[in-house]
């Protein structure tokens, strides 16, 4: 039986291997994201924690928290579609997590780890980086899966986040739970998965995806790379999102039973029976102002799924934004990080919106 399991991972992860090579074969043709410039502020297990250059005496800092399943640099694709450069742009002093790719002493990494632990590290690493400043202004900007462990933190540490943006956060897991809740109640528990892997490979990840929303995941690509085909800006940027989307990134196994079972199917956080640490949460723990944006048409983050959570949390200051879409970005998913009109319209509002040192707190 062990030697099956070895060989389940085996041929999974070459999958996934196979899948990075086709993404340096694009980078070959010249879809190679065009990052802004930074430094590691932390290495520690787990995450690495990048700096953006300029702004360093700024008070007010975004701490971004991507989805830890795939690349990072979604957030800093190119110039023009790079919330990294939107926020430097503005004045703000920006932070980055590079979620790594989790090993043997990571596979015991949940959501207390990564919705709190970890990044606890990085809040002390930036306060400790800004200590002449006793009054940083620190505001997590997350997005999907990454919007969970952001919402995880500002609930455990609410002294520490001055705001949270939650872009297309899945969050309450009750009433409509779309695309993936009608695969996740027909397949295998989480263990029954877990029990094959020492971290569960990205291709395995893809591949639900793909079951959950074979149109989100298929059809729907296919049709918005015909649509883009009039603007070499936007055809840049779906191939650009293609290629990361080649970038598999596994998930430790303590993880992945954590998001499946104790979110997806015991929507543990809205009912306020989720513990972290000795500490049960509930939605009203998080009480920072919160800018939550979704995607009215989404089939795999219904809008419920993000304002119901956000309408239960006991934050005075609740801004919703319903993200129309754009042409030219692969995913829908991703749109509102990468997409022309996100960029125009919705990052110019949120980081306007932040709160501020000085004062401005809504």
């Amino acid at each position: 039986m062990q030697q099956m399991s070895a060989g389940i991972q085996w041929y999974f992860e070459l999958l996934d291997q196979a899948r990075r090579r086709r993404g340096i074969a694009m980078e070959h043709l010249g879809y190679v994201p065009n990052e802004t410039e930074s430094e590691v502020a932390l290495n520690t297990q787990g995450l690495r924690l990048r700096r953006f250059s300029g702004n360093h005496t700024s008070r007010d800092i975004a701490l971004i928290v991507p989805a830890p399943i795939k690349q990072a640099y979604i957030w800093d694709l190119a110039p023009e579609r790079s919330v990294v450069r939107d926020a430097l742009n503005n004045g703000l002093q920006v932070y980055l997590i590079e979620w790594t790719e989790p090993g043997k002493a990571e596979a015991g990494f949940g959501l207390e780890h990564y919705g709190y632990r970890l990044l606890d590290a990085c809040v002390d690493t930036i306060e400790r980086e800004n200590s002449p400043h006793k009054d940083t202004c620190i505001s997590l900007l997350s997005h999907s899966l990454g919007g969970v462990l952001a919402a995880i933190y500002a609930a455990m540490r609410p002294e520490r986040v001055a705001s949270l943006v939650l872009v297309e956060a899945p969050l309450k897991f009750t009433g409509d739970t779309g695309a993936f809740g009608p695969l996740l109640a027909a397949g295998p528990r989480a263990h029954t998965i877990t029990a094959e892997f020492d971290r569960v490979p990205g291709t395995v990840l893809n591949l639900a995806s793909v079951l959950a929303a074979p149109s989100t995941f298929g059809a729907e690509r296919y049709a918005d790379l015909l649509a883009c085909m009039g603007s070499s800006e936007d055809l840049r940027t779906h191939f650009l999102v293609e290629r990361w989307t080649l970038d598999e990134a596994p998930m430790s196994t303590a993880l992945f039973q954590d998001v499946i079972d104790r979110l997806y199917h015991g929507d543990a956080f809205m009912r306020g029976t989720l513990e972290i640490d000795g500490h049960r949460l509930a939605p009203p723990a998080v009480a920072c102002p919160i800018y939550a944006v979704y995607d009215p048409r989404s089939r795999i983050i219904p809008p419920l799924s993000v304002t119901g959570f956000v309408e239960a949390t006991s934050s005075s200051d609740r801004r919703f934004y319903a993200y129309q879409g754009d042409t030219g970005v692969a995913l829908a998913h991703v749109g509102a990080l990468v997409g022309e009109s996100a960029h125009r319209k919705l990052w110019p509002e949120i980081l306007a919106w932040l709160p501020k040192a000085h004062g401005n707190t809504h």
